[in-house]
């Protein structure tokens, strides 16, 4: 059976045999997989000129509801991708992560659209005042770039690598173009059928590739973006491509990287932590077999505890059952062939050069319902280099499976130093319940890291892990790690988005970003804002409020119903020596008698008050000041529809000035207001 590419619209099988895909715990071939035939130049026109368009029309929360209308209809069908994916050579466990795993970015990411406005863009940071009147003003505008993404995968999550990505360009507003890696594509086909079977993503929107992309950055234009995972050194082969350079493709690189993971010297036999530390290496050396980019490579263990460190994780490693990922007694499957086998086979013989294997056999591995003549099966592998500031080989070479080396520390500036050797990594945990040495390693270990855990007793119940990523968070890391940073909410969906300075007037840039910017024009409305649906609202519509004196009653009154009675609002003779000339009005009354004023009191579309942003007290209000209120629509978004009443939340600028026209306070209300429909 060949497996199909799915390019221009359709499901194309590629000419030729193709390479054999093997199950990897009996050996036998699944299918065939080759894109030969395939024109790459014309699969990115493709998505450049269908895909794009649809996409950079959505608005984020329409993107944003797709993603979950997506998740939902995978997460129907997660059964039929668990029994694929035991050919993989994973468990259910393994598995999990790497299904539900991926779903849940897909979850994340729309959730994400409540950060973003109802527009196919977004304003990215504060308005910047140019000019001193405030007539001249510049911003940050950012929008969906003009190509395609280029997603380059690695073979150990087949499912979760290409959702993590494609969750957030598609968000972003972006088309992209899949290519997993040949020897598990076998799912990333399966889940992918389903995904293009829904009909829930505009035509365009992905392609796949089963099997080789070489060349396919030859065609890449400088509206595109390339993201890879996997060696370093395919990295930078792709990532040095003359087209690459020349054109400045923003190139997102995720490479396997040599990952610790700190004992701090207060953990000790018996206590929680130690206990704590042992679980998280046991569990990272046998999950996916130790095939995940963020495994735990080094070991770091004061030199005091590393004889405790082997015995007990060398307790722990003997319980692990190893072998058919569907027995359920089983908690360590196959690698992902034969080739990674002997791969990492390899890079045993040279870590063990000046290394002891302490723990686990290259020759022989105990299974369960398994071959090991026919699978991809081996032991776990710990080994203990006692000189770890006179060998590199612990630092930059990488088995990649369940193999990992104890590495011995004197004093905290140790650990971080040999943490930092490896010359940059994803990630790196340290167990401890020492706050002075979770600070002091957190600040020295975090230039050569993209994520630090900091596991200790008070967490241990509800912490992901040291291997989890997570989708609001940063996932890449400095030097050998690649310097890319996947995902990490926002962050990650401006790797498909171009920023761009905007100046002008804020009347103009008002109707640009179809966000109110202070000091722009108004507009004159008859009916209050209040009493208007949702669609009819419109960007800048401003009511001038009648006005109020405040009194010293008023004061009094505030404080003994509010009982703030700080001495600036109570006491004159205490304010010598302050920016205040008398007893002043608290800041909250302000903003409560700024509602008062502009607040309709008959029932209307507005359903709530929603919540209140960017408050700020400008200026001191003192008895017998005069107050009125600005009120302006700023900024518009529109809700998903629930309890059969469509609405959406609108925020709006409260300027609170006095009799001589000065701003005092100003704040951003948010109201949920119902829709016409």
């Amino acid at each position: 059976m060949k497996l199909a590419n799915y390019a221009l619209g359709k499901w194309i099988t590629g000419d030729g045999e193709g390479k054999p895909l093997y199950n990897a715990v009996t050996g036998n071939v699944l299918g065939y997989a080759t894109t030969k035939g395939l024109d790459f130049a014309e699969m990115m026109h493709y998505s450049r000129t269908v895909g794009n368009p649809k996409l950079r029309k959505m608005t984020f929360q329409e993107r944003g509801l797709m993603l979950k209308k997506l998740a939902l209809y995978l997460l129907e069908r997660k059964n039929k991708y668990y029994e694929i994916s035991y050919a993989t050579g994973a468990t259910r466990a393994d598995s999990w992560v790497d299904i539900e795993g991926g779903i849940g970015n897909l979850f994340a990411n729309a959730s994400l659209r409540r950060q973003y406005p109802d527009q196919p863009y977004y304003v990215d940071g504060d308005m910047i005042k140019s000019s001193k009147n405030g007539t001249f003003i510049g911003h940050h505008i950012m929008v969906p770039k003009r190509g395609v993404a280029i997603h380059i995968n690695a073979f150990n999550f087949p499912i979760w690598g290409m959702l993590e990505k494609v969750a957030v360009n598609l968000l972003a507003g972006m088309p992209a173009i899949v290519k997993p890696a040949t020897i598990t594509c076998f799912l990333t086909e399966a889940i992918f059928r389903d995904i293009i079977a829904s009909g829930i993503l505009p035509e365009g929107a992905l392609q796949l590739l089963c099997g080789s992309a070489r060349g396919i950055v030859d065609h890449v234009m400088h509206q595109d973006v390339i993201t890879f995972t996997g060696s370093a050194d395919t990295g930078l082969m792709l990532k040095s491509n003359p087209n690459v350079l020349r054109k400045n493709v923003p190139f997102n690189l995720e490479a396997d990287s040599l990952n610790s993971c700190v004992l701090g010297e207060d953990a000790v036999p018996g206590t929680v932590e130690f206990d704590l530390f042992i679980k998280e290496i046991r569990k990272e050396m046998t999950s996916k077999c130790g095939q995940k980019c963020t495994a735990i490579r080094k070991i770091v263990v004061p030199e005091k505890l590393v004889e405790d460190v082997q015995i007990a994780l060398g307790k722990q490693l003997q319980k692990t059952v190893i072998g058919d990922p569907k027995l359920k007694e089983v908690r360590m499957g196959a690698l992902a062939g034969k080739v990674q086998v002997e791969e990492v086979r390899e890079r045993i013989m040279e870590l063990s050069k000046n290394s002891d294997i302490v723990f686990g056999s290259l020759d022989a591995v105990d299974l369960v319902g398994a071959d090991s003549a026919k699978g991809a099966f081996m032991s776990p592998i710990l080994l203990l280099n006692k000189n770890p500031f006179y060998d590199e080989a612990v630092h930059s070479v990488e088995a990649f499976g369940p193999v990992s080396s104890i590495v011995p520390y004197k004093g905290i500036d140790e650990a971080i130093e040999l943490v930092n050797k490896s010359g940059g990594a994803l990630c790196c945990s340290i167990v401890t319940a020492d706050q002075k040495i979770a600070r002091e390693f957190t600040l020295g270990a975090a230039t050569h890291h993209g994520r630090i855990l900091i596991l200790n007793e008070e967490c241990a119940k509800e912490n992901t892990g040291h291997g989890s990523p997570l989708p609001m968070l940063i996932h890449g890391g400095p030097g050998r790690a690649g310097g890319g940073e996947e995902m990490g909410g926002k962050r990650g969906v401006a790797h498909y988005m171009q920023r761009t300075a905007i100046q002008g007037s804020p009347t103009i840039l008002t109707e640009v970003t179809q966000q109110y910017q202070y000091g722009g024009k108004y507009k004159d409305t008859v009916l209050h804002p209040f009493q208007k649906h949702f669609e009819d609202l419109e960007i800048g519509e401003t009511i001038i409020t009648h006005k109020r004196t405040i009194t010293e009653t008023d004061i009094v009154n505030f404080g003994n119903v509010s009982w703030d009675h700080f001495y600036a609002h109570t006491d004159e003779t205490a304010l010598i020596g302050t920016t205040f000339e008398k007893r002043v009005a608290h800041g909250y009354f302000i903003l409560s008698a700024a509602a008062g004023l502009f607040v309709h009191p008959a029932k209307g579309p507005v359903l709530l008050n929603y919540g209140l942003d960017e408050c700020r007290f400008v200026k001191p209000v003192y008895a017998g000041m005069t107050i009125g209120v600005r009120l302006t629509v700023k900024e518009k978004t529109s809700q998903e529809v629930k309890d059969d009443i469509p609405k959406g939340i609108v925020r709006f600028l409260v300027d609170v000035y006095d009799q001589t026209g000065e701003t005092v306070a100003i704040a951003t209300i948010l109201t949920m207001v119902k829709m016409r429909g």
